[in-house]
């Protein structure tokens, strides 16, 4: 163990190297007051991956990690000055107070009422309040720092690094009933109005009786499971790996993220038009047991199929002069 402490000394300083095993205290924590849900709410199963993401995003990327602290020391090291200075204070200033705020009162909240969703939602939100600061307060003195804006700074680069393996939290944290509740409804909605839509243009007679698809052969309830949400969380944290680990730029990130949720709703949309249509033409009773939970699963590999098909495109390169090529992922 004091092998393993001197060789990571001899890589970061000890205050940073202190700050990222206070990270690793919360993330247990963390994971120890979500794995309640990811039990008991088969929507959040997908959380039981969540630590081992993060452990591996940082080891894929702990070599950049070691040379983004490097920068940080280095003489002439950039540093934020002037007018942003201050802001970047006073914003973290507020993110520490905020975030012990917010994870104390989720803490006593689950000391004294147990496990709810409000409370793990506010130790999720304390907790990411509190670290990615605390990482920024902890990144290596410069040697005769020079002046520099904000993205410039070296400490943004080092920071950088750790937004994932701290804001992937947020997405294997139960939302709030109310919140959860009304998005699951809006979802619901409109794939029960988007499935009686294209049976109707198509000529097949087909009646929306609110959640309930009235057809010849019987009727079919769309559940709240058929909302597609449980897809779509499990989308968004598997876009959300894919883009820490395979992709660099910012934009290419939010790109991914964003085709996730897209790519969740439509084919949670097909899965539906699909066991409908298989309703409409075997019976309600057809689409229960094995193809109900096929047509359940194959949404999520279509899903990532589609993510990992998109890779290739957001990583390729154009030159100025028309010779195209693709650059190597960033693993």
């Amino acid at each position: 163990m004091s092998a393993l402490w001197r060789k990571l000394s001899s890589e970061v300083s000890s205050s940073f190297l202190a700050a990222l095993l206070l990270c690793v205290g919360f993330w247990g924590f963390v994971a120890w007051d979500q794995s309640h849900w990811w039990r008991v709410k088969a929507d959040y199963s997908f959380g039981w991956l969540v630590p081992a993401f993060v452990i591996f995003a940082i080891h894929d990327r702990w070599s950049r990690i070691v040379g983004a602290a490097a920068a940080c020391a280095a003489e002439g090291s950039p540093r934020v000055a002037g007018w942003q200075k201050w802001v970047v204070r006073v914003l973290v200033g507020a993110a520490l107070t905020g975030g012990a705020a917010m994870f104390l009162l989720g803490a006593f909240y689950r000391a004294g009422a147990g496990t709810s969703q409000p409370g793990t939602l506010a130790i999720t939100l304390g907790m990411i309040g509190l670290l990615l600061p605390v990482l920024w307060l902890n990144a290596p003195e410069a040697v005769s720092p020079i002046r520099s804006n904000f993205f410039s700074d070296a400490r943004v680069r080092l920071t950088g690094w750790f937004v994932f393996p701290v804001l992937v939290w947020l997405v294997s944290a139960p939302m709030v009933s109310a919140v959860e509740q009304q998005l699951n409804l809006f979802l619901l909605r409109k794939v029960v109005t988007v499935v009686a839509f294209v049976f109707d243009v198509l000529g097949l007679p087909i009646e929306q009786q609110g959640n309930v698809l009235v057809l010849p052969t019987g009727s079919v309830g769309v559940e709240d499971a058929c909302s597609g949400i449980r897809s779509l969380t499990a989308c968004l944290f598997a876009g959300s790996f894919l883009s820490a680990v395979f992709l660099e730029k910012l934009w290419k990130k939010i790109t991914l993220v964003g085709a996730a949720m897209c790519l969740a709703f439509m084919t949670n949309l097909g899965r539906s038009l699909f066991l409908t249509a298989w309703a409409y033409g075997y019976g309600p009773s057809a689409i229960e047991g094995t193809v109900h939970d096929f047509a359940g699963y194959a949404v999520l590999g279509f899903t990532v199929v589609g993510l990992l098909c998109l890779l290739p495109l957001l990583n390729l390169t154009i030159s100025v002069g028309g010779n195209r090529g693709r650059s190597a992922p960033t693993v």
